[in-house]
């Protein structure tokens, strides 16, 4: 939505926060956050909150609370999930156009991926996060599929001539095959979301964090406030829906394949202390990259109506990027026909 965020001053965040009890003492702070905006706010009795604002228009409230569920299921259950506060009986408020939430403030740094220990207790807590989602269903967030990811963000980007006309037929047909090679290797990942229980094409599908790349873990040290504790602490659920164990796995490798095989080796290390994983996750790795690759194409060309977007992203959009989307393409339908990570 073009200039969604165009009426978000500084003034009604604190004046939102106001409304749910909570007095901001004027010192606020911007977070990174390009989807939604997100402030970090000292409040008068000196406690420090996270407000965070949702993006008009790309969730439902109800699809919302279902995030804000999940995040409580697994506060309950001891995982160290950062959810929303509970004000005024809700989670979820709203302020003018605004739906925002109030999260508690829990610092901490970038995981060190190069540690076999960091590795292994993240992989513990990924599977204690599956244990929970696998519990039941989502029923109004979308699923990580090859329609939501794949088909429709290609078809987006081509019905709205993002692409320029000297790149646009070798992507689209580039696109076209890589899609095809999704749906023979991954047919997981073609079907609609089953019935709870159930597994398609062997692989169970559950409700998964959904983003988990490096920056949205935190790690805190050994000295950390007993409200967190020390390890990872899992951030930015606004992602979460259904899909296989594996995606939330597969974002925190890197490297050449010997490493990538490595650092795979020590999470699932962890996972498996607390929760089985499905060997055959493991061949949709690559197809899970090619949607990533296409949906994040789609993804910046959707929003960059909003002005922080040539901002933060001024090479979008080029000839050149889409050149390197063209070739980022080739090297992913090379890479999905090669044997996969094993373990």
């Amino acid at each position: 939505m073009p200039q969604a965020f165009e009426s978000l001053t500084p003034d009604l965040v604190l004046d939102a926060l106001e409304s749910v009890g909570l007095r901001g003492d004027g010192r606020m702070t911007a977070l990174s956050s390009y989807e939604n905006r997100v402030y970090q706010v000292r409040l008068e009795d000196n406690r420090e909150v996270v407000a965070k604002f949702y993006r008009p228009g790309r969730w439902s409230d109800v699809q919302i609370q279902e995030e804000h569920a999940f995040a409580a299921e697994l506060m309950t259950a001891e995982i160290p999930a950062i959810g929303p506060l509970v004000l005024q009986r809700r989670t979820l408020q709203h302020f003018g156009e605004f739906a925002f939430s109030v999260s508690p403030r829990r610092g901490g740094r970038p995981p060190e991926l190069d540690d076999d220990e960091v590795l292994e207790w993240i992989g513990r807590f990924i599977a204690r996060i599956h244990t929970i989602g696998a519990q039941s269903d989502f029923t109004h967030r979308p699923s990580l599929n090859l329609h939501t990811f794949g088909t429709d963000s290609m078809q987006w980007l081509l019905q709205h001539r993002m692409i320029p006309l000297d790149v646009q037929s070798r992507w689209a047909a580039l696109c076209y095959q890589a899609l095809d090679a999704v749906e023979q290797i991954a047919p997981a990942l073609c079907a609609k979301q089953p019935a709870h229980g159930t597994a398609v094409h062997n692989i169970q599908l559950l409700r998964l964090h959904g983003d988990c790349h490096p920056g949205n873990i935190l790690w805190t040290p050994a000295d950390a406030p007993a409200a967190t504790g020390p390890g990872p602490h899992f951030v930015d659920l606004d992602d979460a829906r259904m899909g296989p164990a594996v995606q939330d796995l597969w974002m925190l490798l890197s490297g050449d394949r010997a490493q990538r095989t490595r650092q795979l080796s020590v999470l699932l290390d962890g996972y498996e202390q607390y929760r089985s994983f499905n060997r055959q996750e493991l061949t949709l790795i690559e197809p899970l990259r090619t949607l990533r690759l296409i949906h994040y194409s789609a993804w910046l060309a959707r929003r960059w109506g909003d002005p922080a977007f040539p901002v933060n992203f001024p090479w979008f959009g080029s000839s050149d990027y889409w050149q390197g989307q063209v070739q980022m393409l080739e090297e992913q339908l090379e890479a999905m026909q090669e044997e996969p990570l094993y373990v």
